[in-house]
Parts: structure tokens; C-alpha cells; sequence
């Protein structure tokens, strides 16, 4: 059975008042970003207090940094998506379950929100990696500038941790737009959904997916372009940055 190929099918009228088929991919690759950045923000955030905290001398603080990262970082992200969605809105209180539940946007916050939580264990990993490869007299020498635990942190660790880093949160960058594509069975009309309703509608499954192929190819190129330009900007003089480790003195 051969194959009709159509290129054309893209200026042709989608269905759902979308207008076009690209226009309709356009929009799905808005919705990605827009899920995409906005949960790395979250992940960011998030990631970034509780890596730190579990490098700090608190046992206790420790431990629930480390169940925290096991908990969101051993459940695959379809599990975590479908309990965010169909779950966990049932075991709020009355009112506020069902004023998530009568959301307009509830998948676009529901996905954002899990896929933030998710990537913020890993990134939680990265930044615990990166503050435990800094010599130890970075902390010291805080201490003896007159510099308070939170202060030695923010001022001394900190800044040059996340410069060793930015390699690995590259590709955890990237690993939120991906995993965005997840975003699709809880209703979130991302760049993935749209080319699989076009397929479904036009049957030009080739067409469809070499689309947000390239899409996808295009946001990797750029955000990798761009990180390197801030990593080259960033870098310490004296520490070269290696998937998250730390080679000093060249």
C-alpha cells in the first residue's frame, strides 16, 4: 500500500475553528513553552531550596530533602500526572476540590504543577551535586569572613554552584519541554496533541509528526545555543564545568 503524501495539508482548514493545520501545530507549540517555562521556573524554585538543604549539617532536614527527591523522582510521570489530575482534587476539602475540578484551565495547571514537582527532585539532585563538588574551605572562609550560614550560601556556594551546573540543567531544561508532551492525556492541546489530532483528522501521520519533529528540534537548538552562550559567560576562571562535576586548578 503506498503512501499519499501531502504537504499541502498544512494551509488546509482544521477542524475545531483552529483555522489552519499549522496554525493549530503553532498553538501546540505555544502551549508547550508556556507549560515548559513555567514549570521549570517551579522546578527551579523548588528544586534549588531543597537541593541546598540537603547539604546543610540538619539530619532531619536532610532526610526530608531525600524522601522528597525519592518520592516525585521514582514515580513515572504519567502516574504523577493522572494522580495530580484525577486524584488528588478528591481528597481536598469540598469547596476547594471542586473549584479545581470546575477550572476552565485545570489540565494547563495541573500539568504545569506536576511536571514542576517532578523536575524539581532532579533538579534538587543537580544542585546537591553541585555544592558538595566546591571545596570545603569555600564554606570555611565564609564562616571566617564574619558571614552567617544563610549568608555563606547565598553569597559564596551558591553563585558558583550553579555555574558548575548549568551543563546538566541544560538537558533538565530540555527534559521539561519533552516531557510537556505527557501533558496530552489529561486534555492539554500541547505541540504533541496537536499533531496527533491532525493525523487523526487528515490520516497524513507523516506529515503530522515530521512537523513537530522539526518543531521540537528548532526549541532543542536554540535552548542549547543559548545555554552555552551563559555558560561561557558564567564560567569561573579556575573551575571547568563537567556534566556537573568540578575540575579545578586548569
Amino acid at each position: 500500500m503506498n503512501y499519499n503524501w501531502n504537504w499541502g495539508i498544512f494551509w488546509q482548514a482544521a477542524p475545531g475553528g483552529q483555522g489552519t493545520y499549522a496554525q493549530a501545530l503553532l498553538s501546540g507549540l505555544m502551549f508547550t513553552l508556556a507549560v515548559g517555562l513555567l514549570a521549570w521556573i517551579m522546578a527551579l524554585i523548588l528544586g534549588s531550596i531543597v537541593g541546598t538543604v540537603r547539604t546543610t549539617p540538619s539530619k532531619w532536614a536532610v532526610r526530608i530533602g531525600n524522601g522528597y527527591v525519592e518520592l516525585f523522582r521514582n514515580i513515572p510521570l504519567l502516574v504523577q500526572m493522572y494522580m495530580w489530575y484525577f486524584v488528588i482534587p478528591e481528597f481536598l476539602p469540598g469547596p476547594i476540590g471542586s473549584y479545581i475540578k470546575s477550572m476552565p484551565n485545570e489540565p494547563f495547571v495541573t500539568a504545569v504543577i506536576c511536571l514542576g514537582f517532578f523536575t524539581s527532585a532532579r533538579v534538587a539532585e543537580q544542585v546537591r551535586a553541585g555544592i558538595n563538588s566546591l571545596p570545603r574551605g569555600q564554606s570555611m572562609a565564609g564562616t571566617a569572613m564574619g558571614l552567617t550560614p544563610t549568608q555563606t550560601y547565598m553569597k559564596v556556594i551558591l553563585p558558583q554552584a550553579f555555574r558548575i551546573i548549568i551543563p546538566p540543567m541544560t538537558s533538565e531544561f530540555l527534559n521539561v519541554i519533552k516531557n510537556s508532551s505527557v501533558a496530552l492525556y489529561i486534555g492539554v492541546m500541547e505541540l504533541t496533541a496537536q499533531a496527533r489530532s491532525m493525523q487523526e483528522f487528515s490520516f497524513q501521520v507523516f506529515e503530522a509528526f515530521s512537523a513537530a519533529t522539526l518543531l521540537y528540534v528548532a526549541i532543542n537548538v536554540i535552548v542549547l545555543n543559548l545555554m552555552r552562550f551563559i555558560e561561557n559567560r558564567t564560567r569561573v576562571p579556575g573551575l571547568i564545568a563537567v556534566g556537573g562535576a568540578k575540575i579545578a586548578g586548569h
